[in-house]
């Protein structure tokens, strides 16, 4: 599970697997259509989103593949949301992606940038990657903005999973020549 911070903490925020138990407060995430709106895909119900979006990660979690871990307010033990360093290929090349998710009540207060930190910080600590990577749609400046507070650059455009995205990229600085 080396590619999981379960365990892992930064200022604000604990870092530990996802649970069954958080699924109640989680599946407020898919009920907001703010938080879809920049990526487009089958819709369900809130319910069975949140339910698949969950056994996602608890498959990545079986054939270590990193996966999203649920960030804990330290202050207040609530779920805020999920980030983590998971294994996914894009455009044929298996990358390693900090992917981050915050219920909306915790946007724009710097939970995303600090986390997103964290996995970059821990990742290279680790040598888990040469680089890692972001997957963000064109239209959502935020989670762009957040790729660029880490020291991410725009590295290209593409198609991921029907979706138009940018690719960000930060290199490891003890990995790259």
């Amino acid at each position: 599970m080396k590619y999981l911070l379960d365990g892992q903490e930064s200022q604000r925020l604990q870092f530990r697997k996802i649970r069954n138990a958080d699924y109640e407060k989680w599946v407020e995430f898919f009920r907001d259509p703010k938080t879809s709106e920049h990526w487009n895909y089958e819709k369900s119900t809130p319910e069975i989103e949140c339910e698949n979006w969950y056994q996602e990660q608890f498959k990545k979690y079986a054939k270590n593949e990193g996966g999203m871990n649920a960030l804990i307010d330290k202050e207040s033990n609530a779920l805020l949301g999920h980030c983590g360093l998971q294994l996914l290929k894009v455009d044929g090349i298996l990358e390693v992606e900090i992917g981050y998710s915050l219920l909306p009540a915790f946007w724009y207060k710097g939970y995303a940038s600090e986390a997103a930190k964290k996995c970059r910080d821990y990742a290279f600590e680790n040598n888990l990657s040469k680089s890692l990577i972001s997957i963000i749609s064109l239209p959502n400046i935020p989670s762009q903005q957040v790729a660029i507070n880490i020291g991410m650059t725009l590295d290209k455009t593409t198609t991921y999973q029907a979706n138009k995205v940018n690719i960000y990229r930060i290199y490891n600085p003890d990995l790259f020549d």
